[in-house]
């Protein structure tokens, strides 16, 4: 592990225990925890329902959490993920595998499995199987985003050894404050970074196939981009935004916070905030759009 790696573990971390300090369960949200998904002992999620819905099948959220491909787990998403809950959504907040231990595409092999055992397990959690959306958070977004392409895009499926629910897609995702583009000149944010996360260290190949800008289709899921005034992957969403409009894909781009109020790299999961609450409104408003159709 790089001394980079190691740093981001220690900081990510103790950043996240002062946002979720004081948080609990919210009394209005019943809780699954700790359920296996794949065969590797750290292939775990668990979901969480709004009680008020007693057991009437709900849309369902997939959250693909951030951590720069190195840190992060369903815990440190845990009251994010309760929030998105609360307006009214099934949420699936999983933990995935991570990198320098478990190198690319571990993280997607794994998204992969819970979008197949959310299908699996729609009538025993109460998932409407017809409406499953995703959000993907910072190194969440870019994951979530090569999945989307994995659904949509064939020949980039072809490339894996794994592949999607046949004929499934989410039918709409939030990508916040994500990085995609990944065809960076040496000494870029995260081009020493990924060189942690590639098994071959960051061949041309490699960040070839990990640039997420390159395998976008009309075919992708409609998309809700956010970044921030604050968020230092913000030329990463006006990149997004391009892509999308060539390809032709319905998006909204959102900016949040302004010269006096500069909201940093993924705000909106600090739910204690005010910016975080109408972050969150909006993109489950977005969704809402797309249940019944």
């Amino acid at each position: 592990m790089s001394a980079e790696t190691d740093k981001i573990r220690r900081d990510f971390k103790a950043s996240d225990d002062r946002r979720d300090a004081g948080l609990t369960t919210p009394e209005g949200i019943r809780r699954f925890d700790n359920i296996p998904y794949g065969p590797d002992g750290m292939e775990i999620l668990d979901v969480y329902r709004p009680r008020a819905a007693g057991a009437a099948p709900l849309p369902v959220i997939v959250s693909v959490h951030g951590g720069g491909w190195v840190y992060g787990t369903k815990e440190t998403y845990q009251f994010y993920c309760m929030d998105l809950a609360l307006r009214g959504f099934a949420v699936v907040n999983f933990t995935y595998r991570l990198a320098p231990e478990a190198k690319f595409p571990a993280s997607l092999e794994d998204t992969v499995l819970v979008f197949r055992w959310v299908l699996d397990n729609a009538e025993r959690y109460g998932f409407d199987p017809r409406h499953v959306f995703a959000v993907g958070d910072s190194a969440g977004g870019h994951i979530l985003t090569l999945f989307c392409q994995l659904c949509t895009n064939p020949a980039y499926a072809r490339r894996y050894a794994f592949s999607p629910p046949d004929g499934f897609a989410p039918r709409a995702v939030a990508l916040n404050c994500g990085a995609y583009h990944h065809a960076r000149p040496k000494g870029a944010p995260t081009a020493g970074l990924m060189g942690e996360v590639l098994p071959g260290g960051g061949t041309k190949a490699e960040f070839a196939l990990v640039d997420a800008l390159r395998y976008v289709t009309g075919d992708f899921p409609p998309t809700f981009l956010m970044t921030s005034t604050g968020d230092f992957l913000q030329e990463d969403a006006l990149l997004m935004a391009r892509r999308l409009t060539r390809a032709c894909v319905p998006f909204e781009l959102h900016l949040y916070g302004d010269s006096v109020e500069r909201l940093g790299h993924v705000f909106h999961c600090d739910v204690k905030t005010q910016a975080a609450k109408i972050c969150n409104d909006d993109e489950c408003a977005f969704f809402r759009r797309f249940i019944g159709n």
